[in-house]
This record gives structure tokens, sequence and C-alpha cells, in this order.
């Protein structure tokens, strides 16, 4: 019999989207072929325990309400150097969002250990988790995005209300500018909301972003590839929320339809797929990332909005669901992120 490959399928994790990695975690698990693969689950505390996890521990974990990974498992030893060699671990998926998983710090750690890993490299993570620099990147390749004022924490007191109004008009979004899920984003319509927005989006990072707030849809692509990128065919979010928040996304059931796939002109498609593969060119991503757009209702002008290089693998997660309307299932999908994890050891 052919050996399985061994993958470490790596979740939880420090970051405000410990819930959500579980849930990618979960349905990762629950997709892959075990005739092919021995998935080895390795989890990540809040506290930044590392834990192996046992199938049925895992199950438990995740079917809980609140999904939360404990600090310790009675039949978990988890030795990193040990457990990251050629010998135990072929392939890892490490299925963490957000900072200490997406942002490269993890896919460091993977490249010293000679470990091939799914998903962007060190640059491509670190670059594609902070929106500030992936902006001035965007911007500087003439992709097409909104406007943008970025603040650090010492700057916290005195950011002014009116000098933003003046610059981007009302509404528009304060959001920090290392984190995903929505965590942190607030909308301001009126003065009265400027001062809460601000203190919560420094809550989770000491860098935030302002950005215009236009009537848009939210149009989103996933790409795959190495050097040969593909695109899937777009969808689109319909949020039943005021925006497409962090409970629009994973709490409220009826928070936003998906709409896969979008209705777009030929042109539009066309638009939105080219610019989804320049943008991961630009930004030196690769293996897998889901480009999310705004197309102004107005306008009909597109405007990239950000880049996700590990997005949602949970049963609603955008990500799966274009590539499967694209024509690739779930299982096929994994199958594919894993060579082009071995593809881009090899070279």
């Amino acid at each position: 019999m052919t050996k399985k490959i061994r993958i470490g399928i790596i979740f939880g994790g420090q970051s405000t989207e410990h819930e959500v990695s579980i849930q990618s975690a979960k349905n990762v698990y629950a997709a892959i072929d075990k005739d092919k693969y021995d998935p080895v689950l390795i989890g990540i505390s809040k506290k930044g325990n590392w834990l192996t996890i046992s199938s049925k521990d895992f199950q438990q974990i995740a079917s809980q309400n609140n999904l939360e990974l404990p600090e310790t498992v009675q039949s978990s030893h988890f030795n990193l150097q040990e457990s990251f060699t050629s010998e135990k671990l072929d392939v890892v998926f490490p299925i963490l969002h957000g900072s200490l998983g997406e942002d490269g710090t993890v896919q460091g750690l993977l490249k010293l250990m000679g470990i091939p890993f799914i998903g962007s490299d060190v640059l491509g993570s670190a670059v594609g988790m902070d929106k500030d620099v992936m902006k001035r990147l965007l911007r500087d390749a003439n992709i097409p995005i909104v406007k943008f004022l970025v603040f650090q924490k010492e700057d916290q007191n005195n950011i002014s209300f009116a000098s933003i109004k003046k610059q981007l008009k009302l509404p528009f979004f304060v959001k920090p500018a290392n984190a995903g899920s929505s965590i942190g984003v607030s909308k301001v319509v009126k003065e009265t909301q400027f001062s809460t927005a601000i203190k919560d989006a420094f809550k989770h990072d000491r860098k935030i972003l302002i950005e215009e707030g236009i009537t848009v849809r939210e149009i989103e692509c996933s790409v795959i590839g190495n050097d040969e990128k593909q695109a899937s065919v777009p969808g689109e979010i319909i949020p039943s929320h005021d925006f497409y928040d962090y409970d629009a996304k994973y709490i409220d059931e009826n928070g936003a339809r998906l709409e896969i796939p979008a209705r777009l002109t030929p042109m539009q498609i066309k638009k939105v797929q080219e610019l989804a593969i320049q943008a991961c060119k630009v930004l030196c991503i690769d293996g897998m990332a889901r480009v999310d757009f705004f197309l102004d209702k107005k306008s009909s002008q597109l405007y990239l909005n950000e880049v996700n290089t590990i997005p949602g693998f949970t049963n609603i997660s955008m990500y799966p669901k274009l590539w499967e309307a694209s024509g690739v299932s779930y299982t096929q999908l994994i199958d594919k992120l894993i060579q082009l994890a071995f593809d881009r050891a090899n070279k």
C-alpha cells in the first residue's frame, strides 16, 4: 500500500479569530481524503500552548457552542522540534486566521523547520496581513482602492474628526491594520460614534486605517496557484446588517446571503479575475487567497478592498464555495493546495 501523507493541521491560535480557525479546521478535517492523508491535529491555545489533539477530543471541542481550545489536553504531548521534522510531518496546513498565524510568523517557523506548508510564504503572508502596507503596494501598482488614512497608537488622542470628515466625507470606516473577520471595524456616520470607533480599533492593533465609505456591492474572488494562478467565478455577499461585520459573518445565521456566481457582466467578471490575480502577484502571495472587492453602486467602479492569505474554510466560507461553483470540490481543493505546497518546497 502507498504510504499516507502525514499532514499537520494547525488551528486555534492567539488572535481574536481563534474560534473561526477551529471552525475552519473542523471542515478541513471532515473533507480531507483519509485514504490518502493521515491528518495530525495541532492546536494552539489562546495563551500560546501547542497541543496535539486526538480526533475524539477535537470532535468534542468543535461541537461546543463556545469554541475554545483548552490550555492542556490530558493525552497531549507536543514537542516542536520532534514533531516538525520531515520524518514526522510531510506537509502542514496552517489554518490560522489573524495575527501570530496568518502574518508570516508560523510560516517562518515552518520554513526554518524545512516543512512544506499550504499558503503564502513569509513575505506574502506578512504583506497580506498588514492592510496599510498592502494598500500602499496596490496603489503603487495602479490597482484601484478607496481613499484611506493611517494612524499610529501614539496619534490616538490627536485624531481630528473634523479633519477626517473633510478628507473622506461621511460615512467612513475605522479598522485595525492587522486583523481579520471585521473584528474591531466600525462604521462612523456621525461625530458621537467617532471616539468609540477609534478606541475599539486600537484595542486590536497599534496601527489603524480610516477609509472612505461608499455605497457598494461586496464581490469576492478565490485565487489558487504559485507561479501560474487561476481565479474562480466571483461571488457576492449581500449582508442583512449595516455592513458585513463579525456577527454577520459568524454569529447571525441570517447575517448575509451569498450569491454564487455574482450577477455581473462578462466584462466585470473578467476584470475581477484579472485584478485578483494581479493583486496576488503584486503582493507576492501564492498558494491561495481570497480577494475582496467593492463595486460602487453609483459609478460601477471596481475597487480592491483586501486580500486574505488564509481565507475561511468553514462550511459557509466563500473561498471553498467559489471553487465548488467553479467545478472544484472541497476535497479536490485541499488536494490541489497540498500539491502546491510540495511544488514550492521542491523548487
